[in-house]
């Protein structure tokens, strides 16, 4: 063990030292005094979240509502990213996606009441925010599986848990809040505003046999974005690198929601126990994107670049000119739809032997608008062509921060009389054969990605009370699942009006100024220094036909070789004996898992003709896996207990990389054209893996949990994954000349220099590991003073290491923050409840989306993000007809953390920064 993993475990040691000896205090307590607290709220979700601890029988983490409808925190992805081993990780200023141990959701199986679950994401990992908070009654994460939990991975088990109406008492609860953001919209068209409402109603009937919980919750949340983004950084020289160009921008979006959640509970007798239940999500989330892109060193030949500092091998300020802003009036809609129906059945043979059954269907879809229009002082390459741009500019911590020139005044890119409806840069040299020749065609581009996905399930079990030796119980059962997702890629190439005459045929290469009924006033980019630009709706001026659209599917390869639909049939049988003798409790398990997977696609190249030739092609394998699992419980005293666990578990691999599809393709951009490096080369190859099969781990955990009062506990653990079977991206240099068609690859402007690109493939070549260290500790302060009851501290600690491992070069594992830290201070008494939040989280690997809205590995700087919560229950008021109701005032980040993204090996090389502001939300939750 590493020197400071042992100073880890020193630290946690004498934190755990220092809370037993506050025992000491809490057992002068009586008994009666103890028993006289009524905890609500926040304090009563502690206590059940611990109690859920305590008594598992594997190593987890609980959240539980506060109430119905109230989770912690506005949503469970942020209460899961308070818990230790777990991270959250920021998209658009959001929580959506979590790590546990050291492993992003692509690894993690998601699971509702025990069944897997769908998100609306391109792979299997679960987008959390998908998931309303007022319809999660809470969620326990599996740290270590046990035989009879049937979908695993990597990082662990989350389980989201959604209201049984038979186990409580009537609810009729309606909840809602006022949303503002503190960074105001920098577009005129989107609002900083928004609001979230939500009915829940639950109850019994037919001297409780029959239980009915219904829940409905809409929301509508703005979000704002400043952002720069860097090209990369270009080679000045064989020693030094400056940034290569850039697009920045504000961004503005509103996300809306609704959901319909329905429970029906029949129990007509102690042996049958019937449920149904039903979820319905209807999501879309709206977006504009509006800045300007520029090049610096990959600008073109008419820049001229002025380097005025060079620090250590790179540029840090300097001026440059003779190039042609291009304004950018993005947009983006994201529709989504998720529909899960479930019923399970439980019947009691006997005193000792109960049989379920469960069965259910899933089926997500999301239609994905991403549409690029370009606007400036004119059409590229045409005498009316306004006058070029210069600017200056300085990189510091936040990306680069640009000025006036110091000789050449700026147009004015606000000003509606001068920005033309076409292209300003020579970059639509894809579609120059299809358009007569002519590279500055392109004024557009669109992509539209269609997801579809379909999961059923059916899942058999039995369980009883033995006695055979030290083994008490036996549960066994099998589960099938069949699964299908399907991608289809179209995107588009988009011509403005004014390149072609009115006939829409022949070509004179024009432009038009924006059709005044589309502009909206203008975007603020004061934040990078680089003023205003006109704003208009470029969605609208898609969605309207105001742009020709040439379907790039017939052009680009990509297209159809990232079309795919992959189906799974999974049988996983499984037993598991439960023994306890003495201190010594827990179970020993082995799962069974039979896999038939199969993929269709495309392969894809050029033809002759220019055009796309397909070919259908489908792969697939089927395959058997033994994942043994073994927890260990010894109960020291009634508080304290030491875990110990061992199993093998698996992840699946990620959609995206199982698709058959072998793909050649050639890229027209200037810059690659003309570069002899095969690693910036026109030309690519890509091929999916129909056959990978699950990369593994073999895992070994061991805890201390210390639980000294009902909120009181501290816990430490130390875990090991032996990761196996990783599936990595191999390249290797291919020549392409014998794809080459004579007057279309190999002529244009500029002439292409070289045949050779790089081809990759996806392989089960790595192995590795993840190594950690976790303390948590909640320290209630009314064990040290009755004066100080209410108060109290809940804080973790998780410290990883690990890496995969390939012919001895090192990478980085999705989502892995070398440290990670939690801490929520609170108070809440006589109605009172006010408490500050905090995590914070190292870099991490993590991916964003590239050209053609393709995923690519990204590292994100991290974060420390702070929340603050204030409210009042006024049941403890002794206000008639209040005594339902509480209000709460809820801060988030309100330190105004950004979020930094840069290169590896140089932290200066900022590759995106982006800023959110502060979110405030007043709600309210009233209970009838």
């Amino acid at each position: 063990m590493k020197k400071q993993t042992f100073n880890h475990m020193l630290a946690l040691a004498t934190t755990m030292a220092l809370v037993s000896g506050s025992q000491a205090v809490y057992a002068q307590k009586s008994a009666d005094a103890i028993e006289e607290v009524l905890v609500t709220g926040f304090r009563a979700s502690l206590q059940n979240s611990i109690s859920a601890k305590q008594n598992a029988d594997t190593v987890v983490e609980a959240i539980y509502a506060e109430d119905i409808g109230k989770l912690p925190d506005t949503s469970i992805a942020e209460s899961l990213a308070r818990l230790p081993g777990l991270a959250g990780e920021r998209r658009d200023g959001r929580t959506s996606g979590i790590s546990v141990r050291g492993f992003n959701e692509n690894y993690v199986a998601t699971t509702m009441n025990g069944r897997e679950i769908l998100g609306i994401g391109d792979n299997r990992g679960v987008e959390y925010d998908l998931y309303p908070s007022e319809i999660i009654a809470g969620a326990m994460v599996y740290k270590t599986p046990s035989a009879n939990h049937v979908n695993q991975g990597l990082g662990g088990i989350v389980d989201l848990q959604t209201l049984r109406p038979l186990e409580k008492d009537r609810i009729v609860s309606i909840t809602g809040s006022y949303e503002m953001n503190d960074l105001e919209s920098a577009n005129p068209d989107f609002d900083d505003k928004g609001h979230r409402v939500a009915f829940t109603y639950s109850d019994k009937f037919a001297d409780d046999t029959v239980g009915v919980a219904v829940s409905i919750a809409t929301m509508e949340s703005p979000s704002q974005e400043q952002q720069f983004r860097a090209w990369g950084y270009a080679d000045v020289n064989a020693s030094t690198v400056g940034l290569g160009g850039h697009d920045s921008y504000v961004r503005s979006s509103l996300m809306d929601r609704d959901t319909y959640s329905a429970v029906v509970q029949f129990e007509p007798n102690d042996q049958l126990s019937l449920t149904f239940d039903a979820l319905y999500i209807d999501f879309t989330d709206s977006k504009v994107f509006r800045g300007v892109e520029e090049g610096t060193i990959w600008g073109g030949d008419a820049v001229t670049n002025v380097h005025a500092t060079v620090d250590n091998g790179l540029v840090t300020s300097g001026e440059w000119s003779g190039f042609h802003s291009v304004i950018r009036n993005d947009g983006e809609v994201k529709d989504g739809e998720l529909t899960t129906f479930g019923f399970n059945a439980e019947y009691q043979l006997n005193d000792n032997w109960a049989l379920t059954l469960d069965a259910a269907r899933g089926e997500s879809s999301k239609d994905l608008i991403n549409m690029e229009s370009y606007s400036g002082v004119g059409r590229a390459g045409t005498d009316t062509q306004g006058a070029p741009a210069a600017r200056s500019y300085v990189l510091n911590s936040k990306g680069v921060m640009f000025g006036p020139h110091s000789t050449i005044a700026m147009p004015d890119y606000s000003d509606a009389s001068i920005i033309r409806l076409a292209g300003p840069q020579a970059w639509g040299g894809a579609i120059a054969p299809i358009v007569g020749g002519n590279n500055n065609a392109q004024d557009g581009f669109v992509n539209n990605p269609l997801f579809e996905e379909d999961l059923n399930t059916l899942r058999l079990q039995a369980e009883g009370d033995v006695s055979f030796s030290i083994v008490n119980g036996v549960e066994f059962g099998v589960n099938y699942s069949d699964r299908t997702k399907s991608k289809v890629n179209y995107g588009a190439f988009l011509i403005a009006p004014g390149f072609y005459d009115t006939n829409g045929v022949t070509i004179v290469g024009g432009d038009i100024a924006v059709p005044e009924e589309y502009i909206v006033g203008s975007a603020d980019l004061s934040f990078l220094g680089l003023g205003s630009i006109l704003a208009y709706d470029g969605i609208g001026l898609y969605k309207d036909g105001v742009y020709k659209e040439i379907d790039a599917g017939q052009y680009e390869t990509a297209r159809k070789g990232d079309s795919y639909e992959i189906s799974e049939k999974i049988t996983t049988a499984y037993g598991l004996a439960k023994f306890e003798t003495g201190i010594l409790s827990g179970n020993v398990g082995l799962q069974i898992v039979s896999s038939d997977q199969s993929a269709s696609g495309f392969d894809t190249y050029t033809g002759n003709d220019g055009t796309v030739v397909t070919t259908a092609t489908t792969d697939g394998d089927k395959y058997t896996k033994l994942l043994p699992s073994l927890n260990m419980n010894f109960q020291l005293t009634d508080d304290q207990v030491v875990r110990f666990a061992a199993s093998k578990t698996a992840s699946r691999a990620r959609m995206d990389s199982m698709k058959p599809n072998n793909t050649i393709a050639f890229s027209f951009d200037q810059a690659r054209r003309q570069s002899s490096d095969p690693e910036f080369s026109a030309w690519s190859g890509s091929s999916g893996n129909a056959t990978l099969k699950p990369i593994e781990a073999i895992q070994t955990d061991i805890s201390y949990e210390y639980y000294f009062a009902a909120d009181g506990f501290v816990s430490v653990a130390y875990f090991y994954k032996d990761l196996q079977n990783w599936h990595l991206t191999s390249s290797v240099i291919t020549d392409f000349t014998d794809y080459i068609i004579p007057g279309y690859h190999d002529a244009g402007i500029p002439t292409l220099v070289s045949t050779s690109g790089v081809t990759t493939a996806i392989v089960e070549a790595g192995a590795g590991y993840v190594a950690g260290n976790e303390v948590q500790v909640s320290l209630p302060f009314h064990i040290f003073s009755d004066a100080l009851d209410g108060f109290g501290v809940t804080a973790s600690g998780t410290f990883l290491d690990g890496e995969i491992d390939y012919n001895g070069v090192t990478q980085q594992i999705p989502g892995l923050s070398k440290e990670s830290y939690q801490l929520t201070v609170y108070f809440e008494r006589g109605g009172f409840e006010f408490r500050v939040s905090g995590r914070k989280r190292d870099s991490f690997l993590t991916e964003e989306r590239g050209v053609s809205l393709s995923l690519v590995p990204i590292v994100d700087q991290g974060a420390e993000l702070w929340d603050a919560q204030i409210g009042y229950d006024f049941s403890e008021s002794g206000v008639r007809g209040l005594e339902g109701l509480t209000i709460t005032l809820q801060a988030q980040n309100f330190t105004d953390e950004d979020t930094v993204t840069a290169a590896a090996d140089d932290a200066r090389q900022v590759s995106k920064y982006q800023y959110f502001g502060a979110n405030y939300l007043l709600g309210f939750n009233y209970k009838f």
